[in-house]
């Protein structure tokens, strides 16, 4: 169940520990849709979203399209594929500013918040409702919402290769099948947690994620984290909690 949105069947689970994976129908008829995607043809290219990269694979968008999300995008198109800017150069602490600026952010009503209606705008929302079971796009309202809180940090600053997604392993595992994961922390790097078993856990069994701020040197690092008490948040974290990080394509 990890991952998924059922908040009822979930209770046991701390609110900011899950994010989106599929619909409750999909759970509910036993619709896992949940195998990983392949890289890219040939490992060659990336698609800028772990749903680009399904679709992808699926023969939904080609490759070119795919890559498209990237360099050389207008302003037109990065406005209709989600972004706020075109995908450039963007250096750690631009996103990190915007992170901390929405530390207070809480949910509205029916659990709704900015970030859950900037993710169902954008045409990566049926990308992976398609790809996690085919539920409706309008399943993401009120869903749980770290991940779509730091795609949303990508989409408005427009970093390249921060990847998008509503659940977080698929998102995790995007990182690493492109060559962006480790288990450094860096700051602007994207925190991937699993409570229950910490760094010795895997990918599949990763619950939670947030944006580094800091490493603090002492075992823990400081993060803002979506979806945490229903608000976002500034938190510590202890290292042992973390199964890894990705590291978006940042300016040097």
């Amino acid at each position: 169940m990890t991952g998924r949105f059922d908040r009822l069947s979930l209770k046991h689970v701390a609110a900011e520990d899950k994010a989106v994976g599929a619909a409750v129908g999909a759970v509910l008829a036993g619709a896992v849709g949940l195998a990983l995607f392949n890289p890219l043809g040939g490992g060659s290219a990336a698609a800028e979203t772990a749903a680009q990269a399904a679709a992808v694979d699926k023969g939904a968008v080609s490759s070119g399209s795919a890559q498209a999300a990237g360099a050389g995008m207008t302003a037109a198109q990065a406005r209709e594929e989600g972004f706020k800017v075109p995908p450039h150069a963007v250096k750690p602490s631009e996103v990190i500013d915007l992170a901390e600026k929405q530390v207070g952010v809480k949910e509205g009503r029916g659990g709704m918040t900015k970030y859950h209606k900037w993710y169902v705008s954008t045409p990566h929302a049926k990308q992976t409702a398609d790809r996690d079971g085919g539920f409706p796009v309008a399943d993401y309202k009120g869903a749980q919402w770290c991940n779509m809180f730091v795609s949303w940090l990508g989409a408005q600053t427009g970093v390249e290769n921060m990847g998008w997604d509503a659940y977080t392993v698929k998102h995790a595992t995007w990182f690493k099948d492109t060559d962006r994961w480790g288990k450094k922390a860096k700051p602007g790097a994207v925190v991937f947690f699993d409570w229950k078993n910490g760094s010795s856990g895997d990918i599949g069994d990763i619950d939670h994620v947030g944006l580094v701020v800091k490493d603090n040197g002492n075992g823990t690092i400081r993060t803002v984290e979506g979806n945490t008490d229903n608000a976002v948040k500034e938190k510590t974290r202890d290292k042992s909690e973390v199964v890894g990080y990705g590291y978006p394509d940042y300016a040097s």
